[in-house]
């Protein structure tokens, strides 16, 4: 039987709130940094929830001329950005020689509805005359990726999975199958969101699914803790530069990390909540493992999807504690949520990164904002405060509203 194809990440890219780059990121990571404030990007006067994980300082035409970036809606531009930083990093120039073996799998869980809302504005304000030929290819989620592909002339596989918040985890293990299969050497992988926007924070708020702690943005997502009131939105992209092994080897790129597995299951339980068991995201975790020939013990750090909303994280934990079992409580677990927000479709990307990081660096993120122990959250969140440790493997769960479940392992790198 042929051997099965291991899969490495030689690029990474982030437009998050933590800053413009993964350097900004991971900076913010080391300094338990929140980058949540109140909200700028419109008058959130009479909003319950009045802040946000925003991107300071994000100008557009860095990456795209002023006529493309009036043209797409920020999510894609946002998505461009972290490719730009990704392909830069792993050194990869895409021409028509390679173009048809490198494909684009990039997620959103809403796509482009700050064009939608602006459309739906000029719609009902002046008539339909006045709504933007560019509104389509502006507002569907599969734009980020089609844009990606276009600019840069990547030609193999190219869809754009939505999985609500477990979007980037789909995008990053079907990106990783698709190689394994044979079908591509490189894949552009991961996931963008742009949704601080009034219909989204008003949707939300109706959901009850928000933080309204509007008093002290920066400690308000606080994954684990007893007092958490729900998730604070943020925006931002994530994208990793996956690739064949031998096909990185046989280029010389930098090698980053290992992905090792990807398992994903549905909850087929409620739209919105979890399942009460937690039994969805046990079996996803479960067969991560399953998949690459690991035991709870080989896993070092496990970056938790910890959304802040007293369901997810409790039912998370409960999902945790029956795959790992007595060793649970010796897992450190963390959220990154805690500083950034939930980012929805790019959280998995983003996540996926810091994991990544967290095994070349050997440091765990921290959990941060946490006070007040749960009695139904009873694991080591790593509170408030980074740690220095080994870290050789990391477990990143992402769960997304319609009980979609995604857990990736990634690795370090060794030949």
């Amino acid at each position: 039987m042929a051997r099965t194809p291991r899969v490495v990440i030689t690029g990474m890219g982030a437009v998050t709130p933590l800053g413009l780059d993964v350097a900004a990121l991971w900076n913010g990571v080391k300094e338990a940094r929140s980058g949540i404030g109140p909200i700028t990007r419109f008058d959130a006067t009479g909003f319950d929830t009045q802040i946000a994980g925003e991107i300071a300082g994000f100008d557009p035409t860095t990456v795209l001329d002023r006529k493309e970036a009036r043209r797409t809606d920020r999510v894609i531009q946002l998505a461009i950005a972290a490719t730009e930083e990704a392909l830069r990093q792993a050194e990869l120039t895409i021409t028509d020689a390679n173009g048809d073996r490198v494909g684009v799998l990039i997620g959103s869980g809403i796509g482009g509805i700050e064009t939608i809302s602006e459309a739906h504005h000029a719609l009902a304000a002046r008539g339909p005359s006045r709504v933007s030929p560019f509104t389509v290819p502006m507002m569907i989620a599969d734009m980020p990726g089609g844009m990606v592909s276009i600019r840069y002339g990547a030609r193999g596989p190219n869809y754009a999975p939505v999985s609500a918040c477990a979007t980037a985890g789909n995008a990053i293990g079907e990106a990783m199958s698709i190689i394994q299969r044979g079908h591509a050497d490189v894949m552009i992988a991961g996931g963008t969101e742009a949704a601080i926007v009034p219909i989204a924070i008003a949707a939300f708020n109706a959901a009850k699914a928000l933080s309204t702690r509007n008093d002290e943005p920066s400690t308000a997502s606080r994954p684990f803790d007893k007092t958490r009131d729900g998730f604070v939105m943020g925006e931002g992209a994530g994208i990793l530069i996956l690739e064949r092994l031998e096909h990185a080897l046989d280029r010389g790129a930098p090698i980053l990390g290992e992905l090792l597995s990807y398992a994903t299951t549905a909850d087929a339980y409620h739209i919105t909540m979890p399942d009460e068991l937690g039994s969805g995201a046990a079996k996803a975790m479960a067969l991560a493992l399953e998949y690459a020939g690991l035991q709870p013990t080989d896993i070092s750090y496990l970056n938790a999807h910890g959304t802040s909303t007293q369901a997810n994280d409790r039912l998370e934990t409960l999902a945790i504690r029956q795959v790992f079992g007595p060793t649970a409580r010796d897992i450190p677990v963390s959220s990154s949520k805690s500083q950034f927000g939930h980012l929805l479709g790019a959280a998995g990307a983003v996540e996926g990164i810091i994991s990544v990081l967290a095994i070349r660096e050997g440091l765990l993120p921290a959990t941060i904002n946490y006070s007040t122990p749960d009695p139904a959250c009873d694991l080591d969140y790593v509170p408030n405060t980074p740690r220095q440790a080994t870290v050789d493997r990391v477990m990143s769960n992402s769960f997304g509203f319609g009980g979609h479940n995604v857990s990736l392992i990634f690795g370090r790198f060794a030949e």
